[in-house]
């Protein structure tokens, strides 16, 4: 695996409908594209969850990370694109907004998803105790999208939060990127399990493969990250990824260690195993409890932001059990 693969820009992915056609056409340079500017306009055309928006979005999104092979760094602030992404924003926030039930109490949230649970139905169990190695693989790629570019979507938070908040932030991130050793950063242990998983480590190389619902899973993060607004969103988000990542994290080492699976895999998530669940004191104590001493008006949000990781994370797990129950890929072929 070359380290070139972990850091070149990714080409542009194939456009699936009228928006992402339009943003792909618009970055590729074609001499009459264009972007539909008018909020109504793109709410009328755009399902909350079509796979449409979702890859459009996410199209948008990358210009802030490492942008596509061919296209002017410079297009990252264009104006239109920018306009472009407020309007699908608003029609996936909306959603989430009408879908995602309301909360105002971030402790009893966190005591609530800290209650390990004896069993459950979700991909992660199922993974555990009966998925093949080819399931696995393919959850592998539905992941990739996330976890080739572990934390930073987190981070955009950082110089959003002050004081000891901040601090405790850092320190978690600090681990995301390995401690200070490249080799131990997240993504490049990713990449590590993708390439001994015999599957492909680029950058968004699956993108054209996965559903609305992969999509939709990452876009989430990067709608927290990108708006100051949603800041107490994209903390919640991340506190509630660390907090159950530790025991999740633990069923895929069981299934995993069953499948009889390269050590590279097995390694990604014993790391989080040990690592997340210090994570998640640092972020419940330090992290939380401070923003919300600080910004108590940003409690809600905390909590929308683990109650929406919640609602994005069961919608693709629905997506992709379904599917291996009809005996069929969740990828699309």
């Amino acid at each position: 695996m070359s380290a070139s693969i972990l850091t070149t820009a990714p080409p542009l992915p194939r456009p699936c409908g009228y928006l992402s056609t339009a943003i792909v056409d618009f970055l590729a340079g074609s001499p009459d594209a264009s972007l539909p500017l008018d909020t109504s306009s793109a709410s009328l055309v755009a399902e909350p969850m079509s796979r449409d928006l979702h890859l459009a979005l996410s199209v948008c999104y990358e210009l802030h990370y490492r942008g596509f092979v061919d296209v002017d760094d410079d297009l990252e602030w264009d104006p239109d694109i920018l306009r472009f992404r407020r309007a699908l924003e608003t029609v996936f926030l909306a959603y989430l907004r009408d879908n995602v039930e309301h909360g105002t109490d971030a402790v009893a949230e966190m005591d609530t998803l800290s209650v390990e649970a004896a069993s459950g139905t979700g991909p992660s169990w199922f993974l555990r105790d009966e998925g093949s190695w080819e399931q696995m693989r393919e959850y592998f790629a539905h992941r990739s999208l996330y976890h080739l570019k572990e934390a930073d979507p987190h981070a955009w938070a950082i110089p959003r939060l002050q004081g000891q908040a901040k601090a405790s932030f850092v320190a978690v991130e600090f681990d995301e990127y390995g401690g200070g050793r490249g080799e131990r950063v997240h993504q490049k242990l990713w990449a590590d399990l993708m390439a001994a998983a015999d599957l492909n480590v680029a950058y968004l190389g699956y993108i054209d493969s996965v559903p609305a619902e992969t999509l939709a899973w990452v876009n989430l993060m990067s709608l927290f990250g990108l708006h100051r607004g949603l800041r107490g969103a994209v903390v919640g988000h991340f506190a509630a990824t660390e907090i159950t990542s530790s025991p999740g994290s633990k069923r895929f080492v069981d299934g995993l260690r069953r499948l009889g699976a390269p050590t590279q895999c097995v390694a990604f998530y014993q790391e989080h195993v040990e690592a997340d669940a210090v994570h998640e004191q640092i972020l419940r104590l330090d992290v939380v409890a401070n923003l919300i001493r600080e910004e108590p008006h940003l409690e809600a949000d905390v909590v929308f932001g683990m109650r929406a990781l919640d609602f994005v994370e069961e919608a693709l797990g629905k997506v992709v059990l379904d599917a291996w129950s009809a005996g069929r890929s969740s990828l699309i072929q």
